[in-house]
């Protein structure tokens, strides 16, 4: 029986270090940016690991007064490839820890 107990203490301490090296990788996905463009670079859009926008730039050329709901789509477009490929970040860093484990809910 005291066998079992020392297994499950090595189990709890392993758990607990991942928390810790999940809530660090966590927190440096936070620090991370990204940025997503579209029309070619003409306008792109950086985000940070929290998906919060930080920067839209628009480069001269594609203003043009009679033609804004291009420039509207291509900052939607900008801004959704940066959100994609924030996402895809946040999965590779965070799969490490999931990876081969079978936890409900994850």
């Amino acid at each position: 029986m005291m066998r079992g107990m020392g297994n499950m203490q090595k189990m709890m301490k392993q758990m607990q270090k991942m928390q810790k090296d999940m809530q660090k990788a966590q927190e440096e996905l936070a620090d991370q940016k990204v940025e997503g463009t579209a029309g070619g670079g003409m306008v792109t859009v950086l985000i940070n690991g929290n998906k919060e926008v930080l920067e839209v730039n628009i480069k001269e050329e594609v203003v043009d007064p009679e033609d804004i709901e291009m420039l509207q789509d291509l900052v939607l477009a900008a801004t959704n490839d940066a959100l994609k490929k924030m996402d895809e970040l946040t999965n590779n860093t965070m799969g490490q820890f999931t990876k081969g484990l079978n936890i409900p809910g994850f």
